[in-house]
C-alpha cells in the first residue's frame, strides 16, 4: 500500500527523523493510522485544533497521512515517546501569508513538555533547512497551555483572530502569533552561550 506514495523530486521534510532528550519525530506511514485515530478522537483534542473533525476516524487519518507524504505543502511528523506515537507536529506552507507551526498531544501526554519539546524541534529544523524569515503559529484563546508551548519557544504575540475549528463547526477567538528567523536565531545563541564565573 505505501507503493501509491510518489516519491518526492525536491528535499521533502517528512523524509527526516529528528530526535530530541525524549522524542522521536519522524514521518507518519500507513502502519501508523490506528494509532493517530486512537490519539486523534477526543473531542478535547479536535476542539482546540482546527482542521480535525471529531468523531476522528481511520479514513481521516489515511487521508491525513496520504496528503502529507510528499510534503510539497506540509512538514509532518508523528511524534514518539518510547517508540510510541503521543501526538503530531508540522510545519503547513499552505498559507498565502507564511508557514505555520500546528501541533496536538493526545490528553494522556498533556502537560508533560512533550510539545514544547516538540515545536522546538521542529522550529529549529524549519529555521535551519529553509530561507524563511517568519513563522506563524495560533492558539485557542481557550487553550493556556497551548499558548504557554508557544511563548517558551519564543513566539511573540501578534493579535487576537477569528479562525474556523471543524469540531465545533463555528469559529472561535485565537491569539495569533509570529516567530522571526532573528528572535530564534538570538535564542538559540543565548541557549548555546556559557557562562563564566570571575
Amino acid at each position: 500500500m505505501l507503493q501509491d506514495f510518489p516519491t518526492p523530486t525536491v528535499r521533502a521534510p517528512p523524509a527526516c527523523v529528528l530526535e530530541t532528550e525524549r522524542l522521536t519525530l519522524r514521518r507518519p506511514t500507513l502502519a501508523d493510522v490506528r494509532a493517530i485515530t486512537q490519539l486523534a478522537n477526543d473531542r478535547r483534542v479536535a476542539e482546540n485544533t482546527r482542521r480535525l473533525p471529531h468523531p476522528y476516524v481511520q479514513e481521516h487519518a489515511v487521508a491525513f497521512v496520504r496528503a502529507t507524504a510528499d510534503g510539497a505543502r506540509e512538514a509532518a511528523f508523528l511524534i514518539e515517546h518510547n517508540h510510541a506515537p503521543i501526538g503530531m507536529v508540522g510545519i503547513n506552507s499552505a498559507s498565502k501569508n507564511a508557514p505555520e507551526l500546528g501541533y496536538w498531544l493526545g490528553v494522556a501526554h498533556w502537560g508533560r513538555g512533550f510539545g514544547t519539546e516538540a515545536a522546538r524541534a521542529v522550529i529549529d529544523f524549519f529555521f535551519e533547512e529553509t530561507d524563511a524569515e517568519l513563522l506563524h503559529a495560533a492558539a485557542r484563546v481557550a487553550n493556556p497551555a497551548s499558548r504557554n508551548i508557544l511563548e517558551k519557544c519564543g513566539f511573540q504575540w501578534n493579535g487576537v483572530e477569528l479562525h474556523r475549528f471543524e469540531a465545533l463547526g463555528s469559529s472561535s477567538p485565537v491569539d495569533s502569533f509570529r516567530l522571526s528567523r532573528g528572535v530564534w536565531s538570538s535564542l538559540k545563541n543565548w541557549a548555546s552561550s556559557t557562562r563564566r564565573e570571575a
